[in-house]
């Protein structure tokens, strides 16, 4: 693989780790709900432009439209607002551990999914390591009675679960562009969650200068220019690369967390990744290519 894509899966992994850390600032002054509203509204704007600068073609059929509207969502509004909820009580490193648990949440529902990929032995273990981390990371809240913690925790895994239902239902959409794909279903997000935050929060009020800093990152680098590169990249490397990022972001949430936020890093949270992570590259297989003998092509 060529070190320009190298490099784009490097920095698509930071810069998602990153986005943890960013939210946190945003809630020092935001609701979660607006958390939310802000970055998907932002990245569907970003996404626009993109789609009109380069002119890619635009479905025009309602029902398509109203699907993607909730695959959106599914896919971003909820997972955005999980992230934000459950970082009212938990540091953003510990988030960032929670959502690398997305494939082992998606190998279980993908076995059940109707057409979905039955789980192997391999993968089933990365499942109950992904599992086994996140009791690791359980530990100190349940031996400190912090019972807040804990329920954010479980509400932080809502995120990684909607993740999972998502890539199943996206197959539905392999005939699409990606890059219109992900601007309708950030303007369904957009429309569904904004009465929401407006209706529970009112009308963000933002004064601080590192707010408004945060939130356009998050929408439109993060978010729109994130994806934008992720699907220009995903046809170069393949679909087991692609799941690099995964495995970077947590490093970058937790470095961020400690170093940037001052967040107290425990040694479950390192454990609890140490597990999460080991399940990632059983999930994808890389364990098992690694152990496999080196045969010589005839």
């Amino acid at each position: 693989m060529a070190l320009k894509y190298w490099l784009v899966i490097f920095i698509l992994g930071i810069g998602w780790g990153m986005s943890f850390m960013f939210n946190a600032i945003l809630l020092r002054e935001l609701g979660p709900l607006s958390v939310s509203m802000g970055r998907v509204g932002f990245g569907a704007l970003g996404c626009w432009i993109y789609v009109l600068a380069a002119h890619k073609p635009v479905t025009r059929d309602p029902r398509r439209w109203l699907s993607l509207l909730g695959f959106g969502a599914l896919s971003y509004a909820g997972p955005f607002a999980f992230y934000a909820l459950g970082q009212q009580h938990i540091a953003s490193g510990v988030a960032g551990i929670v959502n690398a648990t997305t494939p082992a949440l998606a190998v279980v529902v993908s076995h059940f999914w109707p057409g979905g990929e039955r789980a192997t032995f391999t993968k089933s273990l990365g499942v109950l390591c992904g599992f086994l981390g996140i009791v690791l990371l359980s530990l100190p809240m349940l031996g400190g009675g912090q019972s807040s913690a804990l329920w954010a925790v479980l509400i932080t895994l809502c995120a990684p679960l909607c993740y999972a239902f998502s890539v199943n239902i996206a197959r539905g959409f392999r005939d699409m562009q990606p890059v219109v794909l992900v601007a309708i279903a950030l303007t369904g997000a957009t429309v569904v969650i904004a009465p929401l935050a407006l209706w529970s929060e009112g009308t963000p009020q933002i004064t601080r200068p590192e707010t408004w800093a945060s939130l356009l990152v998050l929408g439109f680098v993060l978010t729109s220019a994130a994806f934008i590169a992720f699907y220009w990249v995903l046809p170069k490397v393949g679909p087991t690369n692609i799941t690099l990022p995964t495995l970077i972001a947590p490093v970058s949430a937790l470095f961020l967390g400690t170093t940037v936020l001052g967040e107290t890093l425990l040694a479950e949270h390192l454990w609890g990744m140490v597990a999460i992570l080991l399940g990632l590259l059983l999930i994808d297989g890389r364990i098992v290519r690694w152990r496999l003998p080196f045969r010589p092509s005839a």
